[in-house]
């Protein structure tokens, strides 16, 4: 992992055309802009963790329910 310092209104460059800026930073809290072409994806991690969790739920539910049905095709 790399770690910079960087104050406000400065900025780090990711590729070529990616631009992180510090926005802000106050009471512990930092802002941040970031400018990337719209094909690039930029989401929370945490937000991206909760919805691997919730895609692994309904994996286990659904296959549960599944397999449930192919028990039940097979008795009759």
């Amino acid at each position: 992992m790399l770690v910079l310092a960087r104050k406000t209104d400065e900025s780090i460059l990711i590729g070529d055309n990616i631009h992180v800026k510090v926005i802000s930073v106050e009471k512990g809290i930092v802002k941040l802009g970031i400018d990337a072409p719209k094909e690039i994806t930029i989401i929370r991690d945490e937000l991206a963790q909760d919805i691997a969790n919730i895609n692994k739920e309904a994996s286990k539910h659904a296959q549960s329910s599944g397999l449930e049905k192919l028990r039940k095709l097979i008795k009759k």
